[in-house]
């Protein structure tokens, strides 16, 4: 085959074209994201029950859909949370099931349950993760709220229809209602209960069809038109009518407004009150694509905004897709540029020009194959593409190398072309074997953090296949014709490779070999201390490098019960503190840009704590893209927290960027147990722990008071007056929660009718206790009379995973001065022992940062071991050996010494990104093994002996090692160098690659050669047994 496509005039370059065309056609195609899509495995079930504490959320509704659960087979784990008024479930699948049918069951399950309250509403089921956010509109201008949400809803409205947005949410709103506040005092005057405000209007304000009536002409439908749909309507129905005429108004009795059902749902941008346009899309849409669309309909609606308006994108997160790929194709073509200059100089520009040929070719290719493999075009599989350019180059190498031997031997170019690459399709085909069975494994991944490194082996494989046919069915037909000139002399670079080689490499060789077992030695000692380092906390491990992003945000919790006014003085605090730190260092960033682009303020929001309400917000910062500033997010944040300081009556003050990435928090431990009590105690024992860390910040667990309640219990008195617990608690619901009396659409919008006491009386302490129950004849009666009122506190939410009780403990570090790995192992290594002590019926998990890595560690060092495996065993059939596939190996484990010495060099910490870079390396550099290996047999042929046949290869490989190896460091080269803020998630996984690439070329020239001498010293080698075997061939 390889003659027949070298000699075919036209089926070669046929080939090339149509690689390069299925990657420009596909390519343009493919989605652009951040990370990879993980796959859908999580049903969220969500139950709202009105008015019920978390304590009877979590009996009445978690624990039944706990039992109900049981039932369905597949659950990796579930979790429920009770908070006031509704509870929340998550159930996650175990991996490798059918998500249909998993999320069949659940809803079966759920739907069939009888026993929840009767106040409780109907489960809310869904898929979690089928869209992902893509940006924020904040606009500001109209004067009142109302105002405010009726453009926000005529400009989703246009945006929707303007095409290619396909999902907008409305964000800073409540739902919007006509609220009647009802006066107490009135109502005791005319005897009207807040009941009976509902009653008389659901009765006296409705729009419903009541039937029709036909005539020979046509059908007329009958139709009660009488909705008040306005405050003026309402306060002019008659709630109480005399038998001389007089009447009495809702108007007269309550207060009417057109507002908001909570008024802490209020976003502010810039300072400004706001209505912000959360823009979304599924997982079959390119972010990319709508951002640029969103801009444009920005661009056309500032045109024709009233005076005032203004529009502003206040989060853009397809923003960082945009420079993260723009990152790796600048990057990309710059180790394209260098690899092709190496190859001009050791092949001349014709010669190198088809040599390099390969490289698009391949990726083009390898494109093609990740558009029909549904891969989309993201941080990771980019990277991959990134990575594979510097080891595109290693079979083309070899071949042409061998091709050109051949032609300075006197072959006919035909010849040359077809034999040279005739010649090493064995050993390259087992180089590339080797090669995908460590791959392979590694798109098995399990995790979220293996998810999303999984791609990068199996984006690489697909372009090193596509390399493969092209190195030996496109590139000698190429080659064939670069050799029909006249071959010049050796050139200066040709001149000092050989220099180089027989005057410095060949003798250096020989005295290694020399003084095999001394090098042996040193070389598994440099292996041992570097994984002495690794062990030892020398160098650090971190589950992910720390993304760093355009965004920080600071989240504040105070004590449940803290009125809004409290919550915005601290507000008003940090953005003073925001304020001085955009101050202090925007003098800093190139040409004095501002810093802060930016702010936006959500009350009511803290995604932290899990609780929303007056005594929570958000403070979302905006800042310079990275690209255009010089400080990181965490020297921001460090100088705003300083400026702030402590902040009395604060919980907590969380200062953080927006989780980008799969790692998980920092710091994330669950305690388990049946008693909240004990499970408190053992949560403040574990933070105390945690605070003796120096960097540890922002600890919290989710286990706090909730707020002050007023217990009513019925006095003896109560049943012969005819009161029971449900005519109080349903009275005093209608008054203090409120009823809803109707629903109607208004100008597209819903609009609530409800009723309850006025704001104002319902502050007061003194009206409660006051508050008269309406018995059945109508009289009433003082609540004090019949019932006791108590003060206590309950807990803001409850949490449940598997069944049983938890508190989680989370806080961040900072990385500048701490290593969560670090902490989170010499917790468990010298705090839990006395916490088990201490409460024994406590359990301890970690989640987060630690239970990721470990999860994907698992699975990689599985997959690792089983593509190990694999390569001797294809060795052991290439060698007739089962000891000399473990020469070749060696070099496996010895690489990692330059992995490790690279991390120290360039100031990193050890991650999973470099555990990947170290197992792809391993597919590598077990390449320049096998053929060595197999000339230390050739050599040996011309009766050398191993020692010296060792030493020949060692010189006739070191041309092509010193040429891959150059090549692939100049194809890192730009990446391993950058200093963009993006490339924090690159680095490592290129520096292992790198560093463990020159690290196995010198082993394979000086330690490999010597190890195989040693071999066979011992008479473990293949040819010891030979000579063997031929000795007594000739005794007998």
């Amino acid at each position: 085959m390889i003659r027949f496509f070298t000699g075919h005039p036209t089926i070669a370059n046929l080939l090339m074209v149509l690689f390069l065309a299925a990657g420009l056609f596909i390519g343009p195609t493919l989605l652009r994201e951040t990370f990879p899509r993980a796959a859908l495995n999580e049903v969220e079930v969500l139950v709202p029950y009105p008015g019920a504490r978390p304590e009877d959320v979590e009996t009445a509704i978690c624990e039944r859909i706990e039992n109900a659960l049981n039932a369905v087979t597949g659950i990796d784990t579930q979790s429920c949370e009770s908070r006031e008024g509704s509870a929340r479930a998550v159930v996650k699948m175990r991996e490798g099931d059918n998500f249909q049918s998993f999320v069949a069951d659940v809803k079966s399950e759920i739907e069939g349950i009888t026993e929840f309250p009767d106040r409780a509403e109907l489960a809310q089921i869904k898929v979690r993760g089928q869209t992902d956010f893509v940006a924020s509109v904040a606009i500001t201008g109209p004067e009142t709220r109302l105002d405010l949400k009726d453009y926000a809803e005529q400009i989703r409205t246009r945006m929707l229809r303007w095409g290619g947005i396909p999902k907008v949410d409305i964000k800073g709103f409540s739902s919007r209602e006509l609220r009647i506040g009802l006066n107490p005092a009135a109502l005791q005057q005319f005897g009207i209960s807040v009941s009976d405000v509902a009653r008389i209007v659901q009765i006296e304000s409705l729009d419903q069809p009541t039937g029709s009536i036909e005539t020979s002409a046509e059908t007329l439908l009958i139709r009660v038109v009488e909705e008040r749909r306005d405050a003026a309507a309402l306060a002019a129905l008659v709630v109480r009518s005399s038998a001389n005429g007089g009447q009495v108004r809702l108007g007269d009795i309550a207060t009417i407004t057109e507002r908001f059902a909570l008024d802490d749902n209020l976003i502010e941008f810039d300072g400004k009150t706001a209505a912000v346009l959360d823009i979304s899309k599924t997982r079959a849409e390119d972010a990319l694509d709508i951002v640029d669309t969103l801009n444009a309909f920005l661009a056309a609606e500032r045109l024709q905004a009233p005076p005032g308006v203004v529009m502003e994108i206040a989060a853009d997160a397809a923003s960082v897709v945009r420079e993260r790929l723009q990152l790796v194709v600048v990057n990309g073509a710059q180790g394209l540029g260098l690899v092709f200059l190496v190859l001009w100089l050791f092949f001349g520009l014709r010669f190198s020009f088809w040599v390099a040929m390969g490289l698009p070719v391949s990726l083009m290719g390898g494109i093609a194959l990740m558009g029909l493999a549904g891969y989309s075009l993201n941080l990771m599989t980019t990277l991959g593409l990134l990575i594979v350019i510097g080891l595109l180059m290693d079979d083309a190498i070899v071949i042409a190398e061998n091709i050109a031997r051949l032609r300075t031997k006197g072959l006919s170019a035909m010849d040359a072309a077809v034999q040279g690459a005739g010649q090493v399709f064995p050993n390259v085909l087992a180089s590339f074997s080797t090669t995908a069975m460590i791959f392979g494994s590694l798109a098995f991944l399990s995790g979220d953090l293996g998810a999303v490194l999984r791609v990068v082996p199996v984006v690489m494989l697909f372009v090193l296949l596509v390399s493969l046919v092209e190195a030996f069915l496109i590139l000698p037909h190429h080659l064939l014709h670069a050799l029909d000139k006249p071959q010049k002399e050796p050139g200066m670079v040709d001149r000092a490779m050989d220099y180089t080689r027989d005057r410095l490499v060949g003798p250096l060789v020989d005295a290694s070999i020399r003084w095999r077992y001394v090098v042996t030695g040193l070389a598994f000692s440099l292996l041992l201390a570097a994984a002495a380092m690794l062990a030892g906390g020398t160098l650090k491990f971190t589950a992910f490098p720390e993304l760093d992003g355009d965004t920080i945000v600071a989240r504040v919790l105070l004590p449940q019960g803290t009125p809004l006014a409290r919550t915005q003085e601290v507000i008003a605090r940090l953005e003073r503190g925001l304020e001085q730190t955009n101050a202090d260092l925007s003098p800093q960033q190139p040409d004095g840009a501002t810093l802060v682009r930016h702010v936006t303020v959500f009350n009511g929001v803290n995604i932290d704590a899990f609780e929303s309400g007056a005594h929570v917000a958000t403070i979302s910062v905006d800042l310079l893209p990275s690209s255009q500033r010089n400080v990181r997010p965490d020297d921001i944040m460090a100088h705003w927290r300083d400026t702030v300081g402590d902040i009395p009556d604060v919980i907590s003050l969380k200062y953080t960027e927006p989780a980008i990435g799969p790692a998980g928090v920092a710091i994330d431990m669950r305690l388990k147990g049946d008693d909240l009590i004990e499970l408190k105690a053992a949560s403040v024992a574990l933070q105390d722990w945690l605070w003796s860390y120096s960097g540890v910040t922002s600890l919290l667990d989710d286990l706090r008071p909730g707020k002050r309640e007023l217990r009513v219990t019925l006095k003896e008195v109560a049943g012969p007056m005819g009161i029971t617990a449900g005519m109080i608690a349903d009275q005093l619901r209608a008054a203090y929660f409120g009823t809803t009396i109707s629903e109607m659409q208004v100008n597209g919008q819903r609009l609530d009718v409800t009723a309850q006491l006025d704001d104002y009386d319902k502050g007061l302490r003194r009206q409660f206790d006051d508050f008269v129950i309406t018995r059945a004849d109508g009289s009433i009666v003082p609540l004090s009379v019949v019932a006791r009122v108590d003060v206590g506190r309950g807990y803001s939410r409850i949490n449940r995973q598997d069944g049983v009780r938890t508190i989680t403990v989370q806080g961040t570090i900072d990385t500048r001065i701490a290593n969560a790995s670090a902490i989170v192992g010499d917790t468990l290594t010298r705090f839990l022992p006395s916490l088990r002590e201490q409460f024994p019926n406590v359990r301890l998990d970690i989640e987060g940062q630690r239970a990721e890595a470990t999860k994907t560690q698992k699975s990689m060092l599985k997959g690792f071991g089983v593509g190990l495996i694999g390569v001797f065993l294809l060795l052991s059939f290439l060698f007739r050996s089962y000891v000399e596939p473990i020469v070749v190996m060696l070099i496996i484990p010895l690489s990692l010494t330059g992995t490790i010495f690279g991390h120290m060099a360039m100031g990193l910490d050890f991650s999973m990104p470099s555990m990947l870079g170290f197992v792809a390396l391993a597919g590598v550099v077990v390449n320049n093994s096998i053929l060595l290996v197999d000339f230390v047999k050739h050599e040996h042929g011309d009766s050398l002996s191993v020692a010296e046949a060792a030493g020949k290869a060692a010189r006739a490989r070191f041309r092509a090692i010193f040429l891959t190896s150059l090549t692939t460091l100049a194809g890192l080269l730009p990446i391993l160098l950058e200093t963009s803020l993006q490339a924090q998630i690159l680095i490592p996984l290129v520096t292992s690659l790198t560093f463990g690439l020159l690290a196995a070329a010198l082993i394979v020239l000086f330690v490999l050669p010597g190890i195989y001498a040693i071999l066979d010293d011992m008479g473990l080698s293949t040819l010891a047994r030979e000579r063997r075997e031929a000795a007594l061939a000739k005794a007998s």
